[in-house]
């Protein structure tokens, strides 16, 4: 019997390249492990109404942790659209899956590093003022991002169901809306617990005394979102109380979409609500040479899926074109989790010497390699 048993979700359009060159690398390096495939993703909306069927979910319950690709998403309207004939007008609501299994499964915490590696020519080099010389700029940076809860929660409404207007007229600026006829306004919510802000805030604080990180940065907007954003506010500086020998401060999300620019290299771990986590996660990536150097981790209690940050790209899918390090990179994560870090190291060393020497790149990098290519030649690097 393998010591692991990994959930196989390739998912949509590229998820599936990439996957398969994660697959070359994880058999290279003999980790023992079953892969248990798993049905995920848009296929699975169309044709049976449900993009994370209940087999999987059951499927789900027997492994060690997930190995995700990419999903397809789209809004309301095209998704009902999309569906076989027969299940038109059947009241089918679509719903992110990997939102679904953060939530299933309290995977509460969603941690993006995104660091520069020596050799990359989309690495960010800073303006000629501040930086001189040209050479690449370190960047080394963590966004923890609160994965089940806030923007991203799912409660949402349209048209306003007529009691939900009644109930939110406890706050008088409520009342306007009805004057525009219910039936044209829709609602998406911001809730946030004190739990969950805490739990975000901690982990990031804990990640930082762990690795020796000097610096953890709140990003909100408390001046505007003053509920919830206050909230969160409040218990990143409870939390930090406990953490006197890291420095922590604040940020607004639109000021620090600035200052990253400007000075990235100051950053180390940033903290996040889930909408502003996963905006500033995204500028983090385009620092480090965009979404085909991010990987990600879902982490719950006792479970974690791991994915990259990356979407499906339909029209380059089965076309074994994009860059498959930002799922390379998460293996690497997920190894970290299974507390296999000889071999976490190893493919991590593999990833940067295959970059260093830049013989071997994706179009992204101005190179002609396939996606499997590039995954065959960090297995050689391994050894």
């Amino acid at each position: 019997m393998a010591k692991y048993t990994i959930a196989w979700m390739p998912g949509d359009g590229v998820g599936n390249d990439v996957m398969e060159a994660c697959r070359i690398v994880l058999d290279h390096m003999k980790l023992d492990a079953e892969y248990r495939p798993c049905d995920i993703g848009w296929k699975f909306w169309c044709e049976e109404g449900n993009a994370l069927p209940d087999r999987t979910v059951k499927a789900l319950e027997g492994t060690t942790c997930g190995l995700f690709g990419a999903i397809t998403s789209k809004p309301q309207d095209e998704a009902k659209e999309e569906l076989v004939p027969e299940l038109k007008g059947k009241g089918l609501v679509y719903f992110s899956p990997i939102v679904k299994l953060r939530q299933m499964f309290n995977l509460h915490t969603n941690m993006r590093p995104c660091k520069s590696y020596t050799g990359n020519p989309l690495n960010y080099r800073g303006t000629a003022i501040a930086n001189p010389h040209g050479s690449d700029i370190a960047i080394d940076q963590v966004v923890f991002r609160e994965n089940t809860e806030g923007m991203y929660g799912g409660v949402e409404f349209f048209p306003l169901p007529e009691p939900v207007y009644e109930a939110l007229c406890a706050n008088p600026k409520m009342k306007p809306w009805k004057a525009k006829g219910l039936e044209n306004v829709a609602l998406s919510t911001r809730i946030v617990s004190r739990q969950g802000c805490t739990s975000i805030c901690t982990q990031a604080f804990e990640f930082a005394k762990k690795t020796g990180r000097k610096r953890v940065t709140l990003i909100e907007k408390p001046n505007v979102l003053r509920e919830t954003g206050g909230l969160m506010t409040r218990c990143f500086r409870e939390v930090a109380k406990s953490y006197p020998e890291i420095w922590a401060d604040e940020a607004n999300i639109d000021a620090i979409c600035m200052w990253m620019f400007k000075n990235p290299q100051d950053y180390s771990v940033l903290v996040a609500e889930n909408m502003f986590g996963d905006i500033v996660s995204d500028l983090c990536a385009g620092l480090i040479g965009g979404l085909g150097f991010a990987p990600s981790a879902n982490l719950g209690n006792s479970y974690a899926v791991f994915e990259p940050t990356h979407g499906s790209a339909p029209k380059y899918a089965g076309q074994y074109k994009v860059n498959p390090i930002a799922m390379l990179l998460t293996a690497k994560m997920m190894l970290d989790w299974l507390k296999e870090p000889v071999m976490a190291a190893s493919l991590e060393s593999a990833i940067a010497a295959v970059i260093k020497e830049g013989k071997v790149r994706t179009y992204d990098l101005g190179g002609k390699a396939t996606t499997l290519d590039v995954a065959k030649e960090i297995a050689r690097k391994i050894g």
